[in-house]
């Protein structure tokens, strides 16, 4: 029988929510620098629902989120443990597919094909160099004062944020970021966590990367944006060693209405808010004078 991958990635988040539990929800500041899953070898970061999954496979009490494949483990000259137990992570890999006409100039056409593949978290391996294990140094930081490192990005992005007004919220049609006064917050987690949710809103704008923000009051839609929005800012949260934090409890429900009707959902949503914190990042590492064109 084949099996239907996105079904079964949607299933155990499903799981998740259902228990009460956003899986992307973290203590994150616990442990800074060493939050974001990255391949051990390579140092790259997995990207969309594989941050997802693989956080939940930390679960199981690892030093830090690096993981690779049992052949990396072998060509670094070391192994994966007898009985370890990898986790699955999936990639789109785009398949050319000729369509054969009546005539002889066969049209090509790409074809997204989910592929799995198992990796294994470096502490579930033996031998393996030091500089394998070793993650990024720890930040410290103060978690009831403004943060210099977050403030400089939010203030890079370019965007309009405005301060001190009541209510958190993005204004689409006057392109703005309302948010409360930093001491309304109950710390520097809280503020950062909200500053990033309606940063990622922000993104969506026609002139940025263009989601859907109409009618997004009450639909599916809006269920969608705003668990892009929530996984965008437990991204970047993890990224800066903020604890995480679920916007409103209320969203779980509407977010397993959502998976439960379109397998898909998921991917979906996690590739959105990858390509939003993608976009942020590259805000902030562009020269002022790119920004101000």
């Amino acid at each position: 029988m084949k099996r239907d991958l996105y079904a079964e990635v949607s299933t155990r988040i499903v799981a998740e929510l259902e228990a009460g539990a956003a899986p992307w929800v973290k203590p994150w500041s616990a442990t800074p620098g060493a939050n974001t899953p990255c391949n051990a070898v390579t140092n790259r970061p997995y990207s969309g629902c594989n941050v997802v999954l693989l956080w939940m496979a930390q679960a199981a009490g690892y030093r830090t989120p690096r993981f690779l494949t049992f052949n990396q483990a072998l060509e670094l000259g070391g192994n994966v443990r007898r009985g370890a137990h990898g986790t699955k992570v999936y990639f789109v890999k785009q398949l050319q597919v000729h369509d054969k006409g009546s005539d002889h100039n066969s049209a090509t056409r790409l074809v997204p094909m989910m592929r799995e593949y198992t990796v294994f978290n470096v502490d579930q391996c033996e031998n393996l160099p030091d500089s394998i294990n070793a993650g990024k140094p720890m930040r410290t930081r103060n978690p009831d004062a403004r943060d210099e490192l977050a403030d400089a990005f939010l203030h890079s992005t370019g965007a309009d944020i405005r301060e001190g007004h009541g209510e958190a919220f993005y204004v689409p049609s006057r392109d703005f970021i309302s948010m409360p006064a930093f001491e309304a917050f109950k710390g520097a987690d809280h503020f950062y966590n909200v500053a990033f949710h309606e940063l990622t809103h922000w993104t969506a704008h026609k002139s940025r990367l263009d989601r859907d923000l109409k009618n997004r009051f009450g639909s599916r839609n809006y269920a969608a944006e705003e668990l892009i929005a929530e996984l965008c800012s437990a991204f970047l949260c993890a990224e800066f060693g903020f604890d995480g934090d679920l916007r409103s409890a209320g969203y779980i429900g509407s977010w397993i209405e959502l998976l439960k009707a379109d397998k898909r959902a998921f991917f979906t949503a996690c590739s959105q808010a990858s390509k939003a914190a993608d976009y942020l990042r590259g805000l902030a590492l562009a020269e002022p004078s790119e920004r101000a064109a």
